[in-house]
């Protein structure tokens, strides 16, 4: 009988059914401030000076500034401070880890011909980890909200029959059954019933209604997020220079991405009525992807003293496998009862495809002979333009639709100096991004500032940078019923360490 119900439950959970939202489409359109100390020195204003490896991410026409064949290594120690409010609780927690965070080469073709136009041809390669996951933090306080709003928003129109076991039926079967055929809003409202955290307003087969078994009143709920991964990038660069004045270059940019993220709610509450008084709800999520992008850029040497910077980054469409697992745990003060909910079942989601906004950047840098130069980068992304596909899906017009109501074009600002002592270099910069979000609330604009030095032995050259960033952020908890939301502030802080050489 259950696969009766299959067509209506198909249009109820149409947007419940898969684990993507728009917080997963920010998280894979976004990218950190990475690459070689002297790149993170100048927080990153290399758009219209090339001469550097991670320069090449940014300009592909940065290769073709290169006098001769180099490479370069990059290793950064990195900080993690979340200061995070829920309610009346505050909790702080700190991280810290080593990444790899660039390694490449460019070699240098310069022509035997004067009277040749075309000066040079540069080949180059470069990794740079695009953005760091990592992440932990821990919201705990007291709610007037329950996580049992969670499992009534998804069972409020599901069929009794669907979700009762019948003889010989075990919890791993029917949670299977449900995933395979009815979708991921069936199977929340499954745990939830079999939690007893709700219950049926009455017991016939075809009932659709549901209410809560937990009273209303205050809850003590502590919510524990801890991710890790990263997005990574491969830069396969050409570049040329023409005369004295214009670089030209191209990237043919491979993409990958991994992501872990597990989330664990613990409820308790000591209202009059409640049947369930403690909660524990863990949710797993695995994501892996690769992706392809191209960027296209120059660089103009309008006169000895300075040069612009353009450059184009087509979208990167990525090609995305999501797994999940969950597992509820409740426990009644009435019935001295402990309930377990382990359906022990990987949720495999059909790939789907993701494609994130295009990026257009103009860069100025104003040149002091040897002594130094300042340099200015300004970028322009419209994140409103990030689209779960294919675009004709219901669940992913649904999604679509959020993001283009809810995020908007941004711009970043960058603005980075050198200054130079015989074999010494002294640098700083800072760093303005905005909020892919409309109302600024859901994340906040992104402050950053960065210093370095380097020194020039010859035949190797060693970097040493210091970058500091910030910002507020307020994740909803979960995205459907209880949609409680804390308020952290993000610090991050990284110590680069850059070794070039010639080769």
């Amino acid at each position: 009988m259950k696969k009766l119900y299959f067509t209506v439950m198909a249009i109820m959970v149409v947007t419940f059914s898969q684990a993507q939202d728009i917080t997963d489409a920010v998280r894979y359109s976004s990218d950190q401030l990475s690459g070689t100390a002297r790149y993170r020195a100048m927080s990153g204003a290399f758009g219209a000076l090339g001469g550097d490896l991670s320069a090449i991410s940014i300009n592909p026409a940065g290769s073709a500034v290169f006098l001769s064949s180099a490479a370069t290594v990059t290793l950064s120690y990195n900080n993690r401070r979340n200061d995070t409010r829920y309610f009346t609780g505050a909790t702080t927690n700190d991280a810290s880890d080593v990444y790899f965070d660039q390694a490449g080469a460019v070699l240098v073709f310069n022509s035997t011909n004067e009277n040749n136009a075309w000066k040079k041809f540069t080949l180059g390669v470069n990794y740079s980890q695009t953005n760091a996951f990592d992440d932990n933090f821990l919201a705990q306080g007291s709610s007037s909200n329950s996580i049992d709003d969670y499992f009534l928003e998804f069972a409020n129109g599901v069929p009794l029959e669907l979700i009762e076991t019948m003889d010989n039926e075990t919890i791993t079967d029917l949670y299977l059954f449900l995933g395979e055929n009815e979708g991921y809003g069936a199977q929340q409202a499954f745990l939830g019933f079999q939690g007893f955290i709700i219950d049926p307003v009455n017991n016939d087969l075809d009932n659709t209604s549901y209410t809560s078994n937990i009273a209303s009143g205050k809850f003590d709920q502590r919510y524990s997020y801890i991710a890790t991964g990263l997005n990574g990038k491969f830069a396969f660069n050409f570049a040329t220079k023409y005369q004295d004045f214009l670089h030209l270059g191209i990237n043919l940019n491979a993409r990958f991405l991994n992501y872990d993220r597990a989330t664990r709610l613990v409820e308790q509450n000591s209202n009059p009525g409640s049947e369930t008084n403690e909660v524990i709800f863990t949710n797993n999520l695995s994501t892996t992807g690769n992706g392809f992008s191209l960027q296209l850029g120059t660089i103009a040497n309008v006169t000895d003293n300075i040069r612009l910077g353009l450059t184009y980054d087509t979208p990167t469409w990525y090609l995305i496998n999501e797994q999940t697992t969950q597992r509820l745990e409740t426990f009644s003060n009435e019935f001295n009862d402990r309930v377990i909910v382990d359906p022990n079942v990987v949720n495999v989601y059909p790939d789907y495809k993701l494609k994130t906004p295009g990026k257009l950047t103009g860069s100025l840098a104003f040149l002091f002979g040897d002594s130094g130069l300042i340099s200015f980068d300004y970028s322009y992304k419209d994140f409103s333009n990030t689209e779960f596909r294919p675009s004709n899906d219901p669940e992913f017009v649904f999604q679509n639709d959020i993001i283009s109501n809810n995020l908007k074009a941004t711009s970043t600002y960058k603005l980075g100096g050198e200054y130079r002592i015989e074999s010494w270099s002294l640098r700083g910069g800072y760093r303005f991004e905005e909020s892919p979000y409309k109302n600024k609330i859901t994340l906040g604009d992104l402050n950053g500032y960065s210093a370095g030095v380097g020194y020039d032995f010859g035949v190797v050259k060693a970097d040493v940078s210091y970058d500091h960033s910030s910002r507020t952020d307020n994740p909803q908890l979960y995205q459907v019923g209880l949609t409680n939301t804390a308020n952290i502030q993000r610090d991050l802080s990284s110590v680069v360490l850059s070794i070039s050489f010639g080769i």
